[in-house]
């Protein structure tokens, strides 16, 4: 497991409008939170301050060197309410069925291939408790700026037609900053 996943290092975190995103993405205190495919966490960190010391980050990524800097900066900072789990988003991941409150897939689907991108929504949809919420962001479909080149880009019709067919109905959907979007969907089957 020490390949380096295709974006390992990239984050989208600088480019986009944190105040407007965790707005958005607005965790209730003492939830439980899936990151997937993290990196090093920064994302992750935002929402661990946000959720309280008795609230629970799940920080996944298959990067070990990644997990290792997020684990560092856990011991340097003294949070205790982060655990990183070394995995594959688009295999069998070691959370029960109905156990987590809320996810974030941030800027990762379009580097999965299309089996894995189904994959790993429907392994969040059956990690969310009913009602629970999916937060994908992802860079627009636009030919300008950071990020993948446009022929990987999902638009947000290609994300809607994703992960509706597990369950999921959009809640919203916002532009974040220049390059990015973020939609919210909300579990709406068993």
């Amino acid at each position: 497991m020490n390949d380096k996943p295709v974006a390992a290092g990239k984050s989208s975190f600088d480019l986009i409008d944190t105040e407007k995103t965790f707005a958005i993405i607005n965790v209730d205190p003492h939830s439980t939170f899936l990151d997937l495919a993290c990196g090093v966490g920064r994302y992750s960190v935002a929402i661990a301050e946000n959720i309280g010391e008795k609230g629970t980050v799940y920080a996944v990524d298959l990067w070990q060197e990644g997990l290792e800097a997020l684990d560092q900066e856990i011991s340097t900072k003294n949070i205790q309410n982060i655990h990183t789990v070394l995995a594959d988003i688009s295999k069998d991941l070691p959370f029960e069925e109905n156990s987590i409150d809320s996810c974030l897939m941030a800027t990762i689907l379009h580097d999965l291939p299309k089996s894995a991108q189904e994959s790993a929504v429907q392994q969040v949809a059956r990690f969310l408790k009913q009602g629970g919420m999916l937060n994908i962001i992802e860079f627009k479909l636009i030919d300008t700026g950071p990020g993948p080149p446009l022929s990987i880009r999902m638009g947000e019709e290609e994300v809607e037609a994703l992960v509706k067919q597990y369950g999921f109905i959009k809640v919203l959907g916002s532009e974040i900053g220049e390059f990015n979007y973020l939609l919210k969907y909300k579990k709406i089957t068993k």
